[in-house]
């Protein structure tokens, strides 16, 4: 009963309030009992009505979706590839390497993302190690460069504007706009990202591999299989519990992003790393809309249930 008291105070409570803030219109700097009743005006500015809202909210949308793509499949396979590295009988100082590779996930994040910024500044260290490998001096600004990688690639081909059938638009953008891939800045969020993250699910997925018996292994040796057989067809089946709880993390984590980008990029430039926790943020501390920012909240909520139901019925199909 007390945990269960602790977990209704402090967690179902504040949840059921910010539920019934999104249906109200309120600053944050009065009383609550001072907000008015606007019924669903905050979701409908959101989803339905043109505006700087909508727009705003659909290029979050658009970012943290190829934010998503890029760093959930990177991280995890990265992750699963240290573990087997780790896990080897051959490999030496076993205990180092799993803490050099766990370590960048203990560090600050806020520290982690300011060493970022410098180097990736005009004079940091990828622009010098690029300058020295590319001919002439590489000045990029990494983090002001609002460019789409897949707009930057098509653009390689001779193709610079939207074609004539995405004219259309989704939330205020156009399908163009969609379709422009993760900025060069988001890019480098996202290197970050797995940087950071990479450590703890290899430690996940160490400790799966190191509950798989032995026996099994042998088993399969004894039958004929060679070493890819065996991880496919034993090792792999018998690693989809951890690999479903890496995935569900690593969706949830990646959709609730927000320290990075507060620390490197602010949103910009040009709102091509806006993401909806940084603009639940935005627009609840910054711009006084609570009732706002709490639907944004929840609207959030049922994205990450949608991306998490799909991955697990993707992962039951393929089982």
């Amino acid at each position: 009963m007390p945990a269960l008291a602790g977990l209704g105070v402090f967690l179902l409570a504040p949840i059921l309030m910010a539920f019934w803030v999104s249906f109200r219109e309120w600053s944050a700097l009065a009383p609550l009992d001072t907000s008015t009743p606007i019924g669903v005006k905050n979701y409908h500015d959101l989803l339905i009505r043109s505006g700087i809202v909508q727009t705003d909210f659909a290029r979050s949308l658009r970012n943290n979706l190829y934010y998503v793509l890029g760093v959930v499949p990177a991280q995890t396979a990265l992750a699963f590839f240290l573990a087997v590295v780790v896990n080897s009988k051959l490999l030496k100082g076993k205990a180092f390497f799993r803490t050099a590779f766990y370590f960048p996930s203990v560090t600050s994040s806020i520290a982690v993302a300011f060493i970022f910024v410098f180097l990736f500044s005009p004079s940091g260290v990828v622009n010098v190690l690029l300058s020295a490998l590319l001919p002439g001096v590489v000045e990029t600004v990494w983090l002001n460069e609002a460019d789409g990688l897949i707009h930057l690639a098509l653009g390689w081909v001779g193709v610079d504007s939207a074609p004539g059938w995405m004219g259309g638009k989704v939330m205020g953008l156009s399908l163009w706009d969609w379709l422009s891939g993760p900025s060069v800045a988001m890019s480098t969020v996202m290197i970050l990202a797995i940087w950071t993250t990479t450590g703890t699910f290899m430690l996940m997925f160490l400790a799966g591999l190191q509950n798989i018996p032995e026996e099994l292994d042998e088993a399969a040796l004894i039958d004929g299989a060679t070493g890819r057989q065996r991880f496919f067809k034993v090792t792999l089946p018998l690693m989809r519990p951890t690999l479903f709880l890496v995935l569900t993390l690593g969706i949830i984590g990646t959709w609730q992003v927000f320290d990075q980008i507060y620390a490197m990029t602010a949103g910009g430039p040009q709102k091509t790393t806006l993401t909806p926790s940084y603009l639940i943020y935005r627009e609840g501390f910054e711009n006084s809309a609570m009732g706002r920012a709490a639907a944004i909240a929840f609207i959030l909520f049922v994205v990450i249930l949608l991306f998490t139901g799909l991955q697990r019925l993707a992962l039951r199909r393929n089982g």
